[in-house]
């Protein structure tokens, strides 16, 4: 599963470099066996987020995308659009993206974070209520099927240096409330731009999540 996302990321057109960051000796070991760039990091980062941090203090990269290692079928095109959103608006500090529902059943599901922006594309706010309530539609989804809500995608883009700034800003009222790390920036008055794709996030979280992300695969691209 490694390998698929690093080989998938390593097709971004945009990406100079991609290194897969681990506390994880196994993990290290698993990283080299392919031929993947790879760092160990410190064991006590509270976040993916501050793991990303410590490899891009070492990294001279003006901007750093922090990529889920568990989503073998990452859009290489995905990667580039929200990586082109920061290098097009030097005033950006950070992006991430967004897609929108089809599945109903995901408007009200709280593992599903929805996220709402302004006109700009920069979010207005993540939840994992509801948002925005229909308040002219029977039912939470519109009856066309359309809808205008959106599932947030945990891929970010960040400035390197608010990337290291990052875990030391102050942790508000919201983001321990929805436990989403991405409230922190919007908490504290800064920017995030929100790209919309067509990339159906398949993160792999449970066996089921792997024989689902599994079957997608040609029989002999099955993970063992």
């Amino acid at each position: 599963m490694l390998q698929h996302v690093y080989e998938r990321a390593s097709l971004a057109r945009y990406l100079s470099k991609v290194i897969i960051a681990t506390d994880d000796d196994r993990i290290y070991k698993a990283a080299r066996a392919f031929g993947a760039s790879v760092q160990l990091t410190r064991t006590d980062h509270a976040s993916g987020t501050d793991r990303a941090a410590e490899v891009a203090s070492s990294e001279n990269a003006p901007v750093i995308v922090n990529i889920q290692g568990d989503e073998p079928l990452i859009d290489p095109a995905a990667i580039d659009a929200a990586a082109l959103s920061l290098l097009d608006d030097p005033d950006l500090p950070m992006a991430t993206l967004k897609r929108r529902i089809e599945d109903p059943r995901e408007v009200a599901d709280p593992n599903v974070v929805k996220v709402v922006a302004n006109l700009a594309g920069d979010a207005i706010y993540f939840s994992r209520c509801p948002i925005p309530y229909r308040r002219d539609s029977a039912g939470l989804f519109a009856r066309d099927g359309s809808g205008a809500h959106y599932k947030h995608i945990g891929l970010y883009v960040y400035r390197r240096e608010f990337l290291l700034a990052y875990s030391g800003l102050p942790v508000g009222p919201l983001e321990r409330m929805e436990r989403l790390e991405q409230l922190r920036a919007l908490e504290n008055g800064y920017r995030v731009r929100v790209v919309e794709t067509e990339y159906e996030s398949l993160g792999v979280d449970t066996p089921e999540d792997l024989e689902r992300v599994s079957a997608l695969f040609e029989p002999s691209m099955k993970f063992s």
